[in-house]
């Protein structure tokens, strides 16, 4: 059967197709049932007289053959050169090289996840990839290829987003889309979205979000086995070269957190990419290495005993706790008797929000850091385990013995339960610690003496830290973000005060009681900053900005991605994970200099080179599905100034993400002259109070008529702020220029329904 009419090459060509199936699944009973409608599904997509295929770039050619026609035995080797020849000028990892259409993707069911790796959703969905790349392989006539979109800008470089391949062992390959070219094209909308494509390059599902692993599994299968049906897949090997294999040996990689044993002199280090526990001396000697080289989930003696990239540490009276990140549990080691036990979590990817059960039988969600603390503020028992839990965006707590939190009763131990948190992605801040929102919380100190009494939270997605009273759980804010808890792109780097400070994706925090000061790892920004809480005024400690390796002074020195930081002798000195550089470095606070702990080798850096400027302003290129609107032409007079009113309306309850890059552009092709000496561009702060565009017609006209554009560039969230969309809108506004003199032009309207 053919679908009507010319076919947009975008996921919104399928959404009617795929709903019907969806509803129909619904109401399925057997696997046979589901599989059917399935196959009966891409019969009818496969019958389309037109392909939805992703678009072509005609310049990237050699044939200029235009995608979209349906091959009727075999695919056709135009179509798939167009199918992702928009990237083959593209950087690639985990490839021999830009992937070759011709050999490697006609006659494959191609999966594109599109990722950035800051996203803890798209963490999440990483384990469905690999038990779908165990199920099937380029051989069955699978292929996974990551497409990575960034969020903030550090994340468009390729050096880190080769760390994060490496960190999270992605290991099918991954092109950099940096300017969203591709998400644009496909109209792809919000992190994390899966496109599974047929062996013409022709879109047959999309996926958007986490927690459809067995959609993805009866999609893929069901494609596989339709496609083989009529000899379609062909079994060719993919150039598959992994980045990993190129690394030499180092001590470290990738270290999350390090925390300091206040009794001996030891450190405890988080050696996250090789999935394992490292207690350390202070000179630098190793002296129990607990869990790796490779991701497991085992209790027990050290020598058999598993992690899976764990991040917090904590450690009291030779017992260290273990954030288990992607296995979703606390872990509990025992220096002593050398044992690995599991605290907390069921060992799979939780989704309650609210908790209240025994550690062991409580599921839990990516664990990020942990901080002991105490149910009694005037008797400090250490006998809390904080938790941000980075999964459903919330703080917990774990009673290591019977106790209380503020407000509750009498707690069981071995209770595990939320604190603070709605569980929405906000950076919302709230009196009832309840109706507070974070966005994915990834590091904490606790400050418990007065005036303070406190948590603080590195908020990563939001680009904040806040603070948790541990009095009543009201949680306030501290420095960064701004005052829209739906705004989670108020990022930058700026020193300041409050919500005048900007960070980029802090992930560590640490208190010095000694100065009242607090510390933080100002991930994306690669520096460490340091924030007077009393005054909330927030400056660089050290870092140049640069994502290299140099330790010196404090000014001169640079850190990649730093994760995690502690305090030690007795404020002296302070240890950060300088994570993408796979070290420990060691910050002295008294001599402003910066040495690297010298277990390590030197010259172990991987990721090196600085970002790119972020200061230029272009225009962006609007997405495809981007709305052309051409106005009512409007007369109007040399010297006279002419008002554009922006009117954009939104989903119900969605919200603006204020900040950049919400912005508007004034472009006039071919008549440039009407821009010069005007304001071309600016940021869109609000929803309610959205911007007025001022032109002013030049004195001298070289032409009685021109056209003069307006592009909008947009981010919103969905109410529950789950989702994040880009979208824009282009409004054309013919103008007629008259020597007249006529009365004031009357402002035009912007109006747009999203």
């Amino acid at each position: 059967m053919a679908a009507p009419g010319a076919r947009s090459c975008s996921l919104s060509g399928l959404l009617p197709a795929q709903t019907s199936l969806e509803y129909a699944l619904l109401d399925a009973v057997t696997q046979e049932e589901k599989d059917s409608l399935v196959y009966q599904y891409l019969q009818k997509v496969d019958g389309w007289e037109q392909d939805l295929s992703v678009p072509e770039f005609p310049e990237d050619l050699k044939t200029g053959a235009k995608s979209g026609t349906r091959g009727a035995d075999s695919p056709s080797a135009a179509v798939c050169e167009a199918r992702l020849a928009m990237i083959s000028g593209l950087e690639w990892l985990n490839t021999e090289g830009p992937i070759s259409v011709y050999k490697d993707l006609c006659g494959k069911v191609v999966v594109l996840d599109f990722f950035t790796y800051c996203c803890i959703n798209c963490i999440h969905l990483l384990p469905d990839l690999h038990a779908l790349e165990h199920t099937y392989s380029d051989k069955d006539g699978l292929l996974i290829v990551g497409v990575h979109s960034a969020k903030f800008p550090n994340e468009k470089v390729l050096d880190n987003i080769r760390s994060a391949v490496l960190r999270y062992d992605i290991t099918h390959p991954v092109v950099n889309d940096a300017d969203a070219s591709l998400w644009q094209e496909l109209e792809v909308s919000c992190w994390p979205t899966l496109v599974i494509l047929g062996p013409r390059g022709n879109m047959l599902f999309s996926l958007i979000g986490e927690g459809h692993k067995d959609k993805l599994f009866l999609y893929t299968s069901i494609a596989l086995k339709y496609y083989k049906d009529r000899g379609q897949i062909t079994d060719n090997k993919v150039g598959i070269k992994l980045y990993k294999d190129t690394l030499p040996p180092s001590p470290l990689l990738f270290p999350g957190k390090v925390t300091v044993d206040h009794v001996s002199k030891r450190l405890v280090i988080a050696d996250t990419g090789h999935h394992r526990i490292l207690v350390v001396w202070k000179n630098g000697q190793i002296q129990y290495s607990i869990g790796g080289p490779n991701p497991g989930r085992k209790d027990g003696i050290f020598s058999e005993s598993t992690f899976n990239s764990p991040q917090g540490v904590a450690i009291m009276n030779n017992i260290i706790y273990v954030a288990d990140t992607e296995n979703h549990l606390i872990r509990k080691i025992d220096l002593e008797s050398e044992m690995v036990s599991t605290v907390a979590g069921i060992g799979i990817q939780g989704t309650d929000k609210e908790g209240g059960a025994g550690g062991q039988e409580q599921p839990i969600s990516s664990p990020w850091d942990i901080v002991w603390g105490s149910s009694d503020s005037e008797i400090q028992r250490d006998d809390i385990l904080w938790i941000a839990m980075a999964g459903t965006h919330q703080i917990w707590a774990l009673l290591l013995d019977c106790g209380r939190l503020p407000k509750k009763s009498e707690l069981k131990k071995g209770t595990c339960l939320r604190f603070a948190g709605s569980g929405n992605e906000e950076n919302r801040n709230n009196a009832y610690p309840h109706k507070a929102g974070f966005a994915q919380p990834s590091g904490l100190a606790l400050a418990s003496e007065q005036p303070w009494s406190c948590l603080f939270v590195a908020d990563s997605e939001s680009s904040t830290v806040r603070m948790v009273s541990l009095m009543d759980g009201a949680v306030k804010p501290l420095v960064g973000g701004e005052r829209d808890p739906m705004n989670l792109f108020a990022f930058g780097d700026v020193d300041g005060v409050g919500i005048s400070a900007k960070l980029q994706h802090p992930l560590g925090v640490t208190w010095d009681k000694k100065r009242n000061l607090l510390y933080v790892a100002d991930s994306y920004n690669h520096k460490i900053k340091v924030v007077d809480p009393k005054t909330k005024n927030c400056i660089t400690l050290a870092g140049t900005g640069d994502a290299s390796n140099v330790s010196s002074s404090f000014t001169e020195s640079s850190f990649n991605e730093p994760g995690g930081l502690c305090i030690g002798e007795n404020g002296q000195l302070l240890y950060v994970a300088d994570t993408n550089n796979h070290q420990i470095k060691v910050m002295d606070l008294e001599t402003k200099t910066i040495s690297v702990l010298p277990v390590f080798r030197a010259g172990n850096a991987v990721v090196d080179g600085p970002s790119p400027g972020e200061n230029q302003k272009t225009v962006p290129k609007l997405p495809k599905s981007a709305p052309s609107i051409r106005l009512a032409p409007v007369a109007t007079s040399p010297g006279q100034t002419l008002q554009f009113k922006l009117r954009l309306d939104f989903p119900p309850g969605a919200k603006l993400t204020e900040g950049a890059p919400s912005c508007w552009f004034l472009t006039a092709e071919d008549n440039e002259w009407l821009l010069q000496g005007q304001v071309p561009s600016g940021e869109i702060e609000s929803v309610s109070n959205q911007p007025t565009i001022s032109l002013q017609i030049p004195g001298d006209c070289p032409s009685p008529e021109a056209v003069v554009s307006v592009r909008v560039f947009l981010y919103y969230c969905s109410a529950d702020g789950s989702a994040c969309m880009m979208k824009g809108v282009l409004f054309s506004q013919p103008l007629q220029i008259t020597g007249a003199q006529p009365g004031l032009v009357a402002p035009v309207e912007l109006k747009y329904v999203f």
